[in-house]
């Protein structure tokens, strides 16, 4: 007989596999995208079906890829302790199988909410589970991170403008910039388990140029789009340009440094600080106008 302490226990590990955390900032951007796009005050009952969706999604993917991503992650001492690389789960498949419910179940509510949320939540779908650990990889995971942004954009505002394609220029410039961060942080890690592609492909000083070329733009992008959406005010101005000028400074501060810890420190600010802040900032400076 199961005793609860082991259904707790049980519960908490599939949950693990959604990757909360990452799921939580997809989910935060979401909402947000769907501010600017109502042009700050989303209907209640088409938000919560949008966030549903996006929530659903973002936590069904992230599985997935933790389930393709299972015998690398074994081999890694950052990753071992995922549930399925320690295979608390067993066997891999029962984690499979929920995690493609909870997509479909995302689909399904992203075509009620309008054909081209179902769209772009399949083409992110499909992005974020091909070519893993492989050099493609972060350009495909910058197609999937624009999913949310997408889905939430025309549940509420079903056309293409210029503001939408600087919000996902800014995702598509971030994930690389995210993803290899931590590469670098972990150099030693990556390549014992296997991961041998760009940035790993390269020395550390010779790596880190590309950073810095991709913070110029992320930073770029994040005032372009100040100048396309009238909602944004001083206040998203502001802090797009602090915190553009402080990915600009760490990533240059590894040319003279060698230290993963210093590319541990790019890493943390691109996560949370940097796009969680960015698009706070969008939220409030819409509810303002």
């Amino acid at each position: 007989m199961i005793t609860m302490k082991a259904r707790v226990g049980r519960f908490r590990d599939y949950i693990e596999v959604l990757k909360p955390r990452e799921t939580s900032l997809l989910v935060f951007i979401g909402f947000c995208a769907a501010v600017v796009a109502a042009g700050g005050l989303p209907g209640t009952d088409r938000l919560l079906l949008a966030l549903a969706a996006i929530t659903l999604g973002s936590g069904g993917v992230n599985g997935l890829t933790n389930y393709i991503d299972r015998e690398v992650d074994s081999r890694m001492k950052r990753t071992r302790r995922r549930c399925l690389a320690s295979k608390r789960i067993q066997p891999p498949e029962n984690a499979l199988l929920f995690c493609l419910a909870l997509t479909a179940a995302a689909l399904g509510l992203a075509w009620v909410l309008h054909p081209l949320c179902f769209i772009f939540g399949l083409i992110g779908t499909v992005a974020a589970v091909v070519c893993r650990k492989t050099v493609l990889c972060p350009f495909l995971g910058s197609i999937s991170g624009c999913a949310p942004v997408l889905i939430a954009w025309f549940a509420f505002n079903p056309r293409f403008e210029l503001p939408l394609l600087l919000l996902c220029l800014m995702i598509w410039i971030w994930i690389p910039l995210h993803v290899w961060s931590v590469m670098l942080a972990n150099r030693d890690d990556y390549i014992s388990g296997g991961v041998r592609y760009f940035p790993l492909s390269r020395e550390f000083t010779k790596a880190v140029p590309v950073l810095i070329l991709l913070s110029l733009p992320l930073l770029a992008a994040s005032l372009a789009l100040y100048l396309t959406d009238s909602n944004l005010g001083l206040l998203y101005l502001s802090l797009a340009t602090i915190l553009g000028v402080l990915m600009i400074g760490a990533s240059a501060r590894l040319i003279t440094s060698t230290a993963t810890k210093d590319a541990w420190k790019v890493y943390k600010l691109s996560a949370f600080p940097y796009l969680g802040i960015i698009f706070l900032a969008m939220c409030i400076d819409s509810w303002l106008v």
